[in-house]
């Protein structure tokens, strides 16, 4: 979709601005509030709703918002004092008062012009979208629709959460019930990328609920699923059907815009989009992909210097470069990390990825396991449905000594996200908590299991060594140790206390002895 308007072209599926034919490089939050005041022309829109709109909420001083008004106005050659095409209202907000031309074709000026249902329809937010439709009842019990409206509504609430996600509200998705729909109609209608449909099936006291994720823009499947349970306590039934749903469709839409973002232009990127880049060069895990996923988010955040979860996923990268002992120069790079870390949550208190990461950040770095804890913790309240959230937190109480609650985070991290592109950092802190347990066979196969999925994941490979030491498999456990000393040949005994922030003296003996015992020397 194209907006043309005075000599300037917006288009909104490239993200770009073109004015006398020549490319207008764009701040993400410029780009938006110049999309989101021609969205909504025929009205005046106030300073907050702008501020909700395009800062989703945080708190923006009124100079900040003057100067993103004045940046719009530059990039369109307009100006405060002709106001040609975004014209103040004093006291009351903004307005775009030029004549606006819409087109579908992505061929430029001379396409044929758009129906006017496509002129009227919204363009595709910023961020990713998604509607939820109502689900189809299949029982054919018209009374049975509210059990499955409540799961619906129970999936847009919880995918309401995700700061970084842009969900269509219930009001809006119901409208389609009842009715037969074509996915690529509902993504223009409602300016969304992708939908989550599904149906639902009752036969006696069983429900099963079906699933699938679709790609709006293309028609394309993403993901389907299906979820059986029992209708002894619906609450409880609406409450686990929702939080499987989402645990899963919420990895999935982040690899497909991970997806998108490697295929889109380099030129075109904007600070989300080296964002997404880096989060898949995260889960990779290695050295080199963590060292460029450091670059991407510091390009992001030069981009964006308010982009708090990146500022918090760099952070992070410190936290895993000093767990795998890859920091060059320590001091300088755990106080950068740091900083990071600290500027995440001072830029947004309510975004949950960010007080994720920065609070298992702060915990290893900084040493502050209680308040990192306090910090995943508020991200739990935020969202509930976090994966990340659960296992990080599960790691600060494990070092900090609660081996049983970080047993069950972890547990519960795997049941949100049984396909999640962390898993292996999920087991391999299964596999701490039995280590300190003393349950050693169990800690052998979660760390093993880890160290299949990163081979260069140092901790999975010290508690597999560990681990098999302890259990009396001596040649397993020397080749273990072997790899331990490749990862990593200045790791001695002595520097566990500073490699791991482990509080709890048993658990830190339990690991060294049996490190000491698979061959690492003091």
């Amino acid at each position: 979709m194209q907006w043309l308007f005075e000599d300037c072209v917006l288009d909104l599926d490239r993200r770009e601005l073109w004015r006398a034919s020549r490319s207008v490089a764009t701040a993400p939050q410029v780009f938006d509030l110049l999309v989101y005041l021609a969205q909504n022309r025929e009205r005046v829109v106030s300073r907050d709703e702008l501020i909700e709109a395009v800062w989703a909420g945080r708190i923006v001083s009124e100079s900040t918002l003057a100067s993103h008004i004045n940046a719009v106005r530059k990039a369109i050659g307009d100006s405060g004092q002709q106001q040609r095409v975004i014209r103040t209202i004093a006291r009351k907000g903004f307005r775009f008062v030029a004549e606006l031309k819409a087109e579908g074709s992505m061929q430029g000026v001379d396409s044929p012009p758009a129906s006017a249902e496509q002129a009227d329809a919204p363009g595709l937010p910023a961020r990713p979208s998604i509607a939820v439709l109502p689900f189809v009842n299949l029982t054919g019990d018209q009374e049975q629709d509210y059990l499955a409206d409540g799961v619906v509504e129970d999936i847009i609430a919880a995918l309401s959460r995700y700061r970084w996600l842009f969900v269509v509200a219930r009001n809006s998705s119901f409208t389609y019930k009842g009715r037969v729909v074509d996915a690529q109609q509902v993504g223009r209608e409602l300016g969304v990328r992708y939908m989550l449909e599904g149906s639902w099936r009752r036969a006696g006291n069983r429900v099963r609920i079906t699933g699938q994720l679709i790609d709006a823009t293309t028609g394309a499947h993403h993901w389907a699923d299906r979820f059986e349970g029992v209708l002894d306590d619906i609450f409880e039934l609406q409450d686990r059907i929702s939080e499987s749903v989402v645990g899963a469709i919420a990895p999935q839409l982040e690899r497909a815009e991970i997806e998108r973002a490697r295929h889109k232009p380099t030129a075109s990127l904007d600070a989300y989009d080296y964002y997404l880049r880096a989060m898949a060069k995260v889960h990779h895990g290695s050295r080199e992909t963590i060292d460029q996923a450091l670059q991407l988010f510091h390009r992001a955040m030069e981009i964006d210097p308010d982009f708090s979860s990146a500022h918090a996923m760099a952070a992070w990268c410190h936290c895993w470069r000093k767990v795998n002992g890859w920091m060059t120069d320590r001091p300088r790079e755990m106080a950068e990390g740091i900083r990071l870390a600290l500027r995440a949550v001072e830029l947004d208190k309510e975004d949950a990825v960010a007080l994720t990461r920065s609070g298992h950040a702060l915990g290893h770095l900084a040493g502050d396991l209680e308040g990192g804890i306090a910090l995943l913790d508020k991200a739990l309240v935020l969202n509930p449905n976090l994966a990340a959230a659960w296992f990080l937190g599960a790691f600060l109480r494990l070092w900090h000594g609660e081996t049983d609650a970080a047993i069950e985070h972890f547990a519960h991290a795997m049941r949100l996200s049984p396909l999640d592109p962390e898993l292996h950092r999920m087991q391999v802190g299964m596999a701490v908590a039995n280590l300190f347990q003393g349950h050693f066979d169990i800690a052998t196969a979660w760390a093993r299991s880890a160290a299949l999925e990163l081979p260069g994941f140092l901790l999975a490979t010290a508690v597999l060594a560990a681990s098999q030491a302890l259990a009396g498999r001596e040649v397993a456990a020397c080749q273990a140790m072997a790899h331990l000393r490749r990862l990593d040949p200045g790791l001695r005994l002595p520097h566990l206390k500073d490699w791991l922030p482990i509080q709890r003296a048993e658990n830190l003996a339990i690991l060294a002895e049996g490190l000491r015992r698979a061959g690492l020397p003091e």
